[in-house]
């Protein structure tokens, strides 16, 4: 197929992206596992931050290379001209626009479903001052149990009097505390990025078993930062999850919104660690994340290198025809 000079750029662009990212892609999740168990035998928030580093690599090292190699090196030696494209280009780049289209759409509708969700309780519930809290907690009237922390740019607190009434003053605060460590770390906005990433294929997700381990390190990250090693914090916290479990109608998560018990399959888990702390394993040295950061750094020094642009170039021939 004939094309101009743009689209050329962009089928290029698009067919690039698809294979770094399908290719590192594949490697992340078949790395999945053994990142999951190296992760419990680091602190959990190192653990989340490997996690996350891995799930957002094919993304992030497509979009490297298509601006810091692609990019320049197409608009540095391609004349400006109508020319062919092949095939395997069009449907490598019909396939990448398709994966962002989807991963797009998935966010789009979160953040509506988040946006409709504060402003339900923002309507039916009043705002109070809550010891543990560092804002003002939104409380509504609701016989499920709720407690979470909604929102991404300006998160709020969220909690039904049924969690007010049924935990004791320490409780509350412990369980507060946890909330209040998801908005230090920033995790609604990690969620965001998770829900921006595409899938490897459309209709084949491949990252499950991440991004599980990402939400189960997460939660006891956000345990930890919240007991402080505190032996009584711990005790009220583990009494905080047992009670809220009990009330049950514990509401699913919507996308962008950290709640307290999250979806209850941990429970045990994190109730035997806050009970047994002595049996936290120390943390871990972090390396993949550094070798993302490094990788995506010697591609971009990349960049000022012609005869590197000039072979990214020769690349970009082969694919296009």
């Amino acid at each position: 197929m004939m094309a101009p000079y743009l689209v050329r750029l962009l089928c290029l662009c698009g067919a690039a992206f698809f294979v770094v990212h399908s290719l590192v892609g594949l490697l992340v999740a078949a790395l999945a596992p053994m990142a999951v168990r190296a992760g419990l035998r680091m602190r959990a928030r190192r653990a989340a931050a490997l996690l996350l580093a891995l799930r957002l690599a094919p993304a992030t090292l497509g979009l490297v290379v298509v601006a810091g190699l692609c990019v320049p090196s197409y608009l540095m030696l391609e004349e400006a001209s109508v020319e062919e494209v092949g095939w395997l280009c069009l449907v490598l780049a019909v396939l990448a626009g398709l994966v962002w289209s989807v991963a797009i759409a998935r966010s789009l509708r979160a953040g509506a479903r988040s946006v409709r969700h504060a402003r339900d309780w923002e309507r039916v519930g009043s705002l109070a001052e809550i010891h543990g809290a560092r804002d003002l907690v939104c409380v509504v009237d609701s016989s499920t149990p709720l407690l979470a922390l909604a929102g991404v740019v300006h998160p709020r607190l969220v909690m039904s009097r049924t969690v007010a009434g049924a935990l004791t003053a320490e409780q509350l605060r412990a369980a507060l505390l946890h909330e209040e460590a998801h908005r230090t770390a920033h995790d609604n906005l990690k969620r965001l990025l998770l829900l921006l990433s595409p899938g490897l294929l459309p209709g084949c997700y491949g990252f499950h078993a991440l991004e599980r381990g990402w939400y189960r390190f997460t939660e006891w990250a956000a345990d930890d930062e919240a007991v402080a090693g505190n032996p009584r914090l711990s005790l009220s916290l583990a009494a905080a999850l047992v009670r809220i479990a009990r009330l049950g109608g514990t509401p699913s998560p919507a996308p962008l919104t950290a709640t307290f018990l999250a979806d209850g399959r941990d429970l045990t888990a994190r109730v035997d660690r806050l009970l047994a702390p002595a049996i936290q394993t120390p943390t871990g040295r972090g390396l993949p994340i550094i070798a993302v950061a490094a990788a995506i750094a010697a591609l971009l020094a990349a960049t000022v290198n012609a005869g590197t642009l000039e072979s990214a170039h020769r690349l970009m021939e082969y694919l296009v025809r």
